[in-house]
């Protein structure tokens, strides 16, 4: 995992009327990919919008690639270089898959048309949307539209690539197909990964930051989340009484927490390391 910081965020506030979103929150980012979890209403897609420049923070800075959001001839420049995945994205319906690609082209300034258009078929080849170029995006199903965002996220090649529920509506072969895209961005280019999706996180991150109401309540590799749970997760055949539990296909009951009765200890996941931390912490959205 790299040392390198291409992304810090020092003491970042926001607030909504009277609820503060995020409260002083200090991280730094690098190249590889790090996912951001965290329940709903933690703070993740507030931090992604600052980071994407779509949102202004109340109080703290960012400094992005070298540059300054703050200032709006940076924000221009930095802009230049990243690709962003809104958690809903908008789309033109009456546009082609083509036309709209390329409309995104042109508002991230690729002006040579020849090359513009060498790109805009680059992004939908690797989102396996080529053959769909003609098609009007009112006629794509859910899984498309989110590919198609993933491709207009993609173009210009950036150097900070910020998704937010990037694997929403994708089939498990979509999503195969775009742990491979997601990891091959990750080796020279710094990649965040805002999801409600832990085994994304456990196939994808090199580093993995747990958000929860407004700050950082983990940050390590996904191993070290997981490893958090270590003598807290436990399978039984008895029904246990309260707790956090699931029965499994094989009949058992798996729980997360203090050993239940004829429990024997199991190997803890990410998925178990992130909700007995959250628990723990009280971290959980309001």
């Amino acid at each position: 995992m790299t040392t390198t910081t291409t992304v810090r965020v020092t003491g970042l506030r926001k607030r909504y009327g009277s609820r503060e979103v995020l409260t002083g929150l200090d991280l730094t980012f690098g190249v590889g990919v790090t996912g951001l979890l965290g329940p709903n209403g933690a703070g993740k897609s507030t931090l992604i919008r600052c980071l994407a420049t779509t949102l202004a923070p109340d109080g703290g800075s960012i400094d992005a690639l070298g540059l300054d959001p703050a200032s709006r001839t940076q924000r221009t420049e930095l802009r230049r270089r990243l690709g962003y995945l809104p958690q809903t994205p908008g789309f033109y319906p009456h546009f082609t898959v083509f036309d709209l690609v390329d409309y995104v082209a042109v508002l991230k300034e690729l002006t040579n048309r020849r090359e513009r258009h060498r790109e805009v078929r680059r992004v939908l080849d690797e989102m396996g949307l080529a053959d769909r170029a003609k098609t009007r995006v009112r006629k794509l199903s859910g899984g498309m539209r989110q590919r198609l965002a993933l491709a207009q996220a993609l173009l210009g090649d950036p150097e900070l690539v910020i998704l937010d529920e990037p694997t929403v509506g994708l089939d498990p072969d979509q999503r195969m197909r775009f742990r491979t895209l997601v990891s091959r961005l990750g080796e020279d280019r710094t990649v965040l990964l805002s999801t409600h999706q832990t085994e994304d996180v456990a196939a994808l991150c090199e580093r993995v930051v747990v958000l929860g109401a407004g700050r950082a309540a983990f940050t390590g590799t996904p191993a070290r989340l997981a490893a958090t749970a270590a003598d807290r997760v436990w399978l039984t055949d008895e029904r246990p009484v309260g707790g956090r539990y699931w029965r499994t296909a094989d009949g058992r009951y798996r729980v997360l927490g203090d050993r239940p009765a004829g429990g024997v200890p199991t190997e803890p996941s990410v998925e178990d390391g992130y909700l007995l931390h959250l628990g723990e912490t009280g971290a959980v959205a309001a």
